[in-house]
């Protein structure tokens, strides 16, 4: 038990800590994005106070005349910002968001039927709010006891419905005392509908009209009253006996078509306010009863009915609606509209097979409290399904307002409702008689429109009781209400001096109001400082005057902006050694121009080559180019095998032992690949001596003649630089092999053949012996262990055998 306790404390101790740490880090995290937001940004063909403010909620402005000219510094930045670079507080313009409950009664129940109940907390609230800020505050909804019902029960009549009329007379009783169960304050209502008394809606013959039952034959025997459009019966009234009589004395009627004229009979219904009598401070509910499908705008013109639904009453006094024939039937917008704007709450009470219908309808109200059920065929479920509807209806809570993108407004919601978890909705479920929910509700002012003061509505639908948020958008200045110097002579007398900054008049334009623009606009001039329309004006880099840019300067004299637009410096070009341009070029528009003797993106290639010599005294030895100076080997031809610093090594090239041999054969010994012809094209002429020449320079070559497998030697010296060459031979020394000793080597063969034959016998013979030694030893152990009867040998057989032929006797079938 105890650690239960200790655990379910520790729980929630990490629940408040994560909650503080994520609400903290939230309040950081919207500091931090103030901070950062870089106010000085404000682009300069809309440059004025009123758009500082309007840019972001952090924004402020300088109006102190000469801020900008004394410092560089922009007037529209952050409030720190601006006081850093020398602005006093009695010239900084920054409208702070700010909110005051200005009605807050306490929630209250429903006494009497005089009283008012108060489910909504605070009432009224007074809102001072920037572009771009957001505001939050609570609104509490608790549901009152006794909260005042007005019911208005809308039944179809046609003949289809007679059984239904019949049962709804004997239970009115049952309905208003179950519904005085959930209400003291209870008012209740009748009407009902037909359709349109037009064809092809209803038969256009008189006596069809009134003909309830049509046999085979054609009279009538079962007369019915003439169809109508809508008919109140009954206004809604707390004399509830007398709902029971109005049903039950109203007739039932007949139409055509399948689809009844419903549509007109709700826009009727929530129209005429004073003639049902609707209370302003009650919940209307509105119970439509029919077995059949509806009318929508649009099927009036099969009638010939083009003139649309006004949404108006028109109910004469007798309570007929009198405009049946002259309107189209309501659209769904329009029901939709109306059904708002009465906070009325809707319960479809039809029959199974329009089920799908009347919720495909419901679906096409939204933010409407409206509810489908299934009515039994004479309607003797109506008592129980309207108290269903009703709590259903009521226990939901759906908040509402008036806001609009077009305002620029907008309004959003987060609630526990009855849990434990704040969550990002409008619409809480369950909520019963003494329940409270609070909705955190947040109001954003996206953009400035014309409009500056606003009256928004926030409420549960089905109810009149709203929360009123009187909203003050702050999109102007106040510098530019006062203290404005007319023909200022900061304007040199061409403008107003405004916040701080000329507001030029006529066709001058300027900082300072000092260009002419010849009919052309700030913005057309600013346009010319902009090397495109998506570019900042100067690149960012200096103050468009007069339609030319004028680049700004840097605190190093030597870097400096260029160019039509300031789109050029000095000092971002590519760097070598962490130099610009390598120090051997100047940089010239993010180029970098080389000195004489220089190339290279960065000059830092040298052109000379000086460092690309190899010892032969050719360029990369002949098979590169000099880069850089750096030898890069070519990867094409012969040249492709070549490689190293100098394109000097070549690891498959021959030695200039192997290019040599064929001349030095043919020279000296006469043998060779070379004929006499080929021979006499060697580049060199050998020469013979006693001892080859030994020096650093020269290099040992031996090889072997073919002819006489004898082996001879040579060494070379040559020079590459001055390109010739010397080759000398030995005359004398040469290696041949002796004499092949022939019998020596047969009869060695010879011996070892007949000594292999000899082992291989000798083995033989010994695996035999081995073999017939385990043979003996086997026949031995067998015949030592052998029992048998000494007076006949076992192996001993008769010389007569006797056999029996298995066929012979045997008895034939």
């Amino acid at each position: 038990m105890r650690r239960g306790l200790l655990n379910a404390l520790l729980a929630v101790f990490v629940f408040v800590s994560l909650s503080v740490v994520s609400i903290a880090q939230n309040q950081a995290a919207e500091k931090e994005d103030k901070k950062a937001f870089s106010c000085h940004s404000l682009p300069r063909e809309n440059y004025t106070c009123a758009a500082c403010i309007q840019f972001h909620d952090s924004c402020a402005w300088c109006s102190r005349v000469g801020f900008e000219d004394e410092n560089q510094h922009p007037r529209c930045d952050s409030v720190e910002r601006l006081r850093l670079h020398g602005c006093g507080d009695e010239h900084i313009e920054n409208p702070q968001t700010s909110k005051q409950i200005t009605r807050d009664e306490p929630l209250a129940n429903e006494g009497t039927e005089k009283s008012d109940a108060v489910q909504l907390k605070p009432q009224e609230i007074r809102v001072n709010i920037r572009p771009k800020a957001k505001v939050k505050f609570d609104v509490t909804y608790r549901q009152a006891v006794d909260y005042p019902v007005d019911l208005y029960y809308l039944m179809d009549l046609s003949n289809s419905m007679s059984d239904d009329k019949k049962k709804l007379s004997e239970l009115g009783d049952s309905l208003a005392a179950r519904m005085r169960q959930i209400t003291k304050n209870f008012r209740l209502g009748f009407g009902s509908f037909i359709d349109k008394t037009v064809m092809p809606f209803v038969d256009p013959d008189p006596e069809m009209q009134t003909c309830c039952l049509r046999p085979e034959k054609m009279t009538c025997q079962l007369r019915c009253a003439a169809p109508y459009g809508f008919k109140n019966q009954m206004s809604l009234t707390t004399n509830t006996e007398r709902f029971s009589e109005e049903v039950d004395n109203a007739k039932i009627s007949t139409n055509k078509d399948s689809p009844e004229g419903g549509f007109d009979a709700i826009m009727q219904v929530l129209s005429c306010n004073e003639v049902i009598g609707w209370r302003e401070r009650a919940r209307k509910m509105v119970v439509f009863s029919t077995d059949a499908g509806f009318h929508y705008a649009g099927d009036g013109r099969l009638a010939g009915l083009v003139e649309p639904n006004d949404g108006e009453c028109h109910l004469d006094d007798q309570g007929y609606y009198n405009q049946s024939l002259d309107q189209d039937y309501p659209s769904f917008a329009q029901l939709h509209q109306k059904i708002r704007e009465r906070k009325a709450n809707l319960i479809f009470a039809v029959a199974k097979k329009s089920l799908h219908l009347y919720e495909q309808l419901r679906d096409a109200l939204p933010d409407v409290s409206s509810s489908v059920s299934v009515l039994a065929d004479d309607s003797s479920n109506i008592v129980e399904l309207i108290e269903d509807e009703y709590r259903k209806i009521s226990q939901k809570i759906i908040m509402v307002d008036n806001a609009n993108a077009t305002q620029g407004l907008k309004l959003s919601y987060r609630s526990k409702c009855l849990g434990t978890r704040m969550e990002d909705t409008k619409v809480c479920d369950s909520i019963r008689v003494g329940d409270e929910v609070t909705f955190e509700v947040t109001l954003e002012a996206a953009h400035c429109v014309d409009q500056r003061d606003f009256a928004l509505k926030i409420g549960p639908t089905g109810l009149d009781e709203t929360f009123t948020i009187n909203v003050h958008v702050m999109c102007d200045c106040d510098c530019a209400k006062k203290d404005i110097v007319r023909n200022s002579s900061n304007c040199n007398y061409k403008g107003d001096l405004v916040c701080g900054i000329c507001a030029c008049s006529g066709a001058n334009v300027g900082k300072m109001c000092e260009c002419d623009a010849l009919g052309q606009s700030a913005a057309a001039l600013d346009a010319k400082c902009k090397r495109t329309n998506e570019s900042p004006i100067c690149e960012g880099r200096g103050v468009c005057n007069c339609g030319k840019c004028e680049c700004n300067a840097r605190e190093n004299p030597f870097e400096k902006f260029s160019g039509t637009f300031c789109e050029c410096d000095n000092f971002n070009c590519p760097q070598h050694d962490l130099k610009i341009c390598a120090g051997h070029g100047t940089c010239d528009c993010g180029q970098c121009t080389c000195n004489a003797g220089w190339t290279g993106r960065a000059c830092d290639c040298t052109e000379s080559v000086d460092s690309c010599l190899s010892a032969n005294g050719k360029v990369c030895n002949g098979h590169g180019d000099c880069i850089c100076g750096r030898c890069r080997c070519r990867l094409e031809g012969e040249d492709s095998r070549y490689s190293g610093p100098k394109c000097e090594i070549c690891p498959t090239c021959p030695t200039k032992c192997v290019e040599y041999q064929p001349c030095v054969m043919c020279q000296q010994f006469e043998t060779g690949p070379y004929n006499k012809a080929k021979c006499a094209e060697c580049p060199f002429k050998v020469i013979p001596v006693k001892e080859l020449p030994i020096s650093n320079d020269t290099q040992e070559c031996h090889f072997v003649d073919d002819n006489d497998g004898c082996t001879f030697y040579f060494r070379y010296h040559y020079n590459e630089k001055m390109d010739n060459m010397t080759v000398w031979v030995h005359e004398e020394k040469k290696e041949c092999p002796g004499p092949v000793p022939v019998l020596p080597i047969v009869l060695g063969v010879t011996g070892g053949i007949i000594l292999l034959g000899v082992i291989l016998l000798l083995l033989w013979k010994l695996l035999t012996f081995l073999h017939d030694r385990a043979e003996y030893a086997k026949f031995e152990k067998e015949r030592a262990e052998a029992k048998w009867n000494t007076e006949e040998n076992p192996i001993f057989k008769q010389a007569t055998t006797t056999f029996q032929n298995p066929a012979f006797g045997k008895k034939q079938q």
